[in-house]
């Protein structure tokens, strides 16, 4: 190791990317939309399958 202070250069000016911005935030209401449509669609899906599964002949 060295125990001299040397002088470092560092290259500031580098391209900024579009992975490098922040991701926009949705609104939360937004989201909780999206989530209660998934949730439907996943509540008729199995209620779907119970009804094909169901044994009619009882």
């Amino acid at each position: 190791m060295s125990t001299d202070k040397e002088d470092l250069v560092v290259d500031d000016d580098f391209p900024i990317t579009e992975e490098d911005v922040e991701p926009r935030i949705e609104p939360a209401k937004t989201n909780l939309s999206k989530r209660r449509t998934i949730d439907n669609l996943l509540e008729e899906r199995r209620l779907q399958r119970q009804l094909a599964d169901f044994d009619y002949d009882l």
